[in-house]
């Protein structure tokens, strides 16, 4: 049995020592807007009653967010004059 998006999560979070608050600042980079009770569900015990699937969107967002948090904001092309 493969990690699910909520276990991908779980541990990028402890790796890189995040908490919700860093989470929410590192979606709004990407103009994804989460909030902390959305976080607190998906970082539940999935048998918890408000237990949420991390979606594949969820993890998109904060992985690119994640980039630009950890490399900075991608610099613009220089456009080329022929």
């Amino acid at each position: 049995m493969g990690l699910t998006n909520n276990d991908i999560m779980k541990k990028l979070r402890v790796a890189h020592k995040l908490r919700d608050e860093d989470i929410v600042k590192i979606c709004s980079l990407v103009d994804f807007k989460v909030s902390k009770s959305e976080l607190g569900a998906i970082f539940r015990n999935p048998a918890h009653p408000k237990y949420m699937e991390c979606g594949d969107q969820f993890l998109r967002n904060f992985l690119n967010g994640l980039v630009i948090h950890l490399r900075g904001p991608m610099p613009e092309k220089k456009k080329s004059s022929n």
